[in-house]
This record gives C-alpha cells, structure tokens and sequence, in this order.
C-alpha cells in the first residue's frame, strides 16, 4: 500500500466515526442512521429493499425496522404481496433524518475547513471522477449514497457521479 492509499484509509474511517458518533449522540446506531437517511430519500420502500441497500440480512432488516417502529420514526404497511411490508418515515421520523442529515453536514464541513478554495475545487473533480468509477451496479450505488444529500450532489448543475447507474425499485 501506498502512503496516499493509507491517507485515503484512515481520513475516510476518521469521517465516517465522526458521523456516526454524531448519530449515536441523537441516540441512534449506525444501522439507524443509514436507514432513517435512506428512507427519507427513497420513501416507501419494502423492508427487503432497506435490508438489501444497507448489506443486512433478512432477518437483520426486520430487528433494525421493529426498532425504528418501535421508536415511532417509520410505519409499516401492506406490500405487494403478504409476505412483504412496505415502510416510510412518520413525521417524527422525517425530523429525526433531517436532524441526522444538518449534523452529518457539519461533520463533514469541518472535515474540509483545512483546505482553500483551490484545494476544494480539486478534491470535488477528484471525488467526482472517483465516486462516478466505484460502481456500474444499483445495489452498491444505493449502498455509496446512502448518507447522501442528493439535493447537494445535485447543486448548481451538476450531475450526480452515479447518474450512469440504473436504480429501479425492484429490488430484491
């Protein structure tokens, strides 16, 4: 491994602990985080589609989606089918993934007060072409974006890096 791998390695897990520990201040696990922001992304989905995006299994899913039912942040409905559930944020919910979304905001603004402008603009090229590169598959690209604020991806006309991949709903 080279040093700038090495550097990558240990400032993204130092982002990423710094997140999540914002989150675990709000009373919240990392699998709870994940889905509240999924969820108010992406509304409505099956309990199967959460547990796909966030690389739980079948029954992981369920104990993470009784837990945010039972906190009064997500509701269940009827799917497709009877064996399939559908799930959305409540109101309470909504607050809660907006909160998690301003403090994973500030994280992430004082993870770059370091740089200038200059170094700014060349670390978004250089994230833009690397995010864009790390997947051509939905799954993984629902499973980068997952803490997205996809209204920022989107931000004075640009498009976002996984644009090119292919989200539908059905998912498994």
């Amino acid at each position: 491994m080279g040093r700038l791998e090495n550097l990558l390695g240990a400032w993204s897990l130092t982002v990423a602990d710094r997140i999540t520990e914002a989150g675990r201040q709000e009373g919240l696990t990392a699998s709870a985080q994940a889905a509240l922001l999924t969820l108010l992304a992406h509304p409505d989905r099956p309990v199967s589609w959460l547990g796909e995006v966030l690389a739980l299994t079948g029954s992981g899913a369920t104990r993470l989606v009784d837990r945010v039912v039972a906190a009064g942040w997500v509701v269940r409905s009827p799917g497709a089918d009877s064996r399939q559930r559908r799930i959305r944020l409540t109101p309470e919910g909504e607050d809660v993934a907006r909160r998690l979304a301003q403090v994973r905001d500030a994280v992430l603004a004082e993870s770059l007060a370091s740089l200038d402008d200059r170094a700014r603009r060349q670390l978004e090229r250089t994230l833009e072409r690397m995010v864009g590169s790390s997947t051509h598959e939905p799954v993984p690209a629902l499973r980068t974006c997952r803490l997205c604020d996809r209204s920022a991806c989107r931000s004075d006309g640009h498009a976002c890096p996984l644009d090119h991949v292919q989200v539908e709903e059905p998912l498994p």
